[in-house]
């Protein structure tokens, strides 16, 4: 008994991984002719906390790597610090920037956005403690000034709504209402019709997002090596092959029509303990070298999905300037070599 019942769930599991597979290759051949866009994220508070220059940082960017797309974050903390009093002077260097290159953006916007503590409300919300009827409104009026502002930009391409909304295993976030982010991404439209809409989930995941909102294109972020903190107290890679990833795509556009972004693809280390700025250099290349970086740039290549952002471009920069280490941005700018024109 116990021999045909293992049969039996060899038999399925063989099935499953063989449906999962051919959805992938057929993801992965119905795009192939289109083009690849190759980008970045950046954030210039990230920057700063390296002690480099964030408008020369993001230059070189442009300059000496050639990136055509960046993500962006329009931080509510950073542009609302006081309530009705609105600074979009770093988000417009930001823009013009791109603009002058004809570089393409996709503007984060709302309350969860990428870098930690994931959720960038003002102190003055008290979004951690109070009724989401006080702060919504808010913050609605918030994501209304950026939409209006940007808009009619000719970098912006897109927007991302919150990032990786339902992720409760990192982050401080607290508020995880679908009803919110329903009623967020409907505002949005309500606003701006012509750019494309995002909706992101989380890293590794099997399940397919078949909830509303149904965004014009859903975002999905993968990390490779990471430091285990409590089991095995050691680096572990994780192993979904690149297809795994053609596969969600895959399912996701035959449940819904919709394609899907990497918005954030893991180029940066992990270290094991405290910042990466205090971490040493021997240690942070046990996560992340030139050799593995151009691992990951062609990993995400492999799963056929045609928009991809790289994770950690600033911790390039700071490599270079800082610990006098060019090794992480030459291998960056051998890979973004192919897709300059």
């Amino acid at each position: 008994m116990w021999q045909k019942i293992i049969l039996v769930f060899a038999a399925v599991l063989m099935l499953w991984v063989g449906g999962m597979y051919g959805i992938a290759r057929w993801y992965i051949a119905r795009h192939a002719d289109e083009p690849f866009s190759l980008g970045v994220t950046f954030i210039p508070s990230y920057a700063r906390g390296f002690g480099i220059d964030p408008q020369q940082t993001m230059q070189a960017m442009i300059d000496d790597l050639s990136v055509r797309h960046f993500r962006l974050v329009s931080y509510w903390e950073t542009i609302e610090p006081t309530p009705g009093v609105y600074n979009f002077d770093e988000l417009d260097w930001q823009f013009a920037k791109a603009q002058a290159a004809g570089v393409k953006v996709s503007l984060a916007i709302g309350l969860r956005q990428p870098r930690w503590p994931e959720c960038h409300a003002p102190d003055w919300a008290n979004v951690k403690t109070a009724p989401e009827s006080q702060w919504y409104p808010q913050l609605k009026n918030f994501i209304g000034k950026v939409v209006e502002r940007y808009r009619n930009n000719p970098a912006l391409e897109s927007y991302q709504l919150e990032n990786e909304y339902f992720l409760r295993a990192f982050g401080e976030c607290k508020n995880f209402s679908r009803e919110r982010l329903i009623d967020e991404y409907n505002f949005v439209k309500s606003l701006d019709s012509k750019n494309t809409l995002i909706i992101t989930r989380s890293n590794n995941a099997l399940g397919l997002p078949v909830g509303q909102p149904t965004p014009d294109q859903f975002g999905v972020s993968v990390y490779k090596r990471v430091w285990d903190k409590t089991l095995t107290k050691r680096y572990i890679e994780y192993p979904f092959p690149a297809w795994f990833y053609g596969f969600l795509a895959g399912a996701g556009e035959l449940l819904t029509g919709k394609d899907m972004v990497i918005h954030e693809l893991q180029a940066e280390p992990w270290p094991p303990y405290g910042e990466i700025i205090d971490t040493p250099s021997e240690e942070l290349a046990k996560s992340l070298d030139a050799r593995r970086l151009k691992d990951r740039f062609s990993f995400g290549q492999a799963t056929g999905i045609r928009t991809i952002d790289l994770w950690g471009a600033e911790y390039w920069y700071y490599q270079k300037v800082v610990r006098h280490d060019d090794s992480l941005w030459n291998a960056a700018k051998e890979s973004f070599a192919p897709f300059r024109h």
